[in-house]
């Protein structure tokens, strides 16, 4: 007996340096189609080494013609939150073990040339630009916006001063806790 089930194909995914500092985002994902429940198993299957065992996402029903709730991979089902406030190419996986990963979308649509600088710059160490922000430069110009080791010469005759970026802590979720921040002199 044959079997009738497509061949999975390998996500076409770029993340940023696990030695690097962090950035606002942690890579870019360019699924081949609009179809959730194909496309996110080989994603989950690709970040498992790097961010363990994907339980949930969160995502932006808008770009998904089909918003499931659940999505079964390797033999157990990956919950699936909408929000409509959350950017349409921002997607957050969440995993048991270490915390979150964020990741730009690329449309499956995207030209190649175009689909490569934004993999590049969402997976940039230190990287300081959201989703949308990458997104829009790309669509309005072809090209991105300088990056975080851009020269001091070039932001002077842009009229600004560059950025440097934060580190940016993924912290694990904890089920009925509430965090609580306290100014450096009130810590224990």
């Amino acid at each position: 007996m044959t079997s009738t089930t497509a061949p999975t194909r390998q996500a076409r995914l770029a993340l940023t340096p696990r030695t690097s500092m962090a950035g606002l985002l942690d890579g870019a994902w360019w699924p081949y189609s609009r179809d959730l429940a194909t496309e996110l198993p080989p994603l989950v299957n690709a970040l498992r080494d790097r961010f363990g065992r994907v339980t949930r996402i969160t995502a932006n029903p808008m770009p998904w013609p089909v918003a499931p709730y659940q999505v079964p991979v390797g033999g157990y089902a990956v919950h699936v939150g909408w929000f409509t406030d959350q950017a349409p190419d921002t997607m957050i996986l969440l995993s048991y073990n270490l915390g979150r990963c964020d990741l730009l979308v690329i449309p499956p649509e995207t030209e190649p040339s175009s689909a490569a600088r934004l993999m590049a710059a969402a997976s940039a160490p230190g990287n300081v630009h959201t989703t949308g922000t990458l997104m829009s430069e790309e669509h309005e110009t072809g090209r991105l916006l300088r990056g975080a080791g851009a020269g001091e010469d070039a932001w002077e005759t842009d009229g600004g001063a560059s950025r440097q970026p934060q580190p940016r802590s993924h912290p694990r979720p904890v089920v009925g806790a509430r965090m609580i921040y306290l100014p450096q002199g009130m810590r224990r």
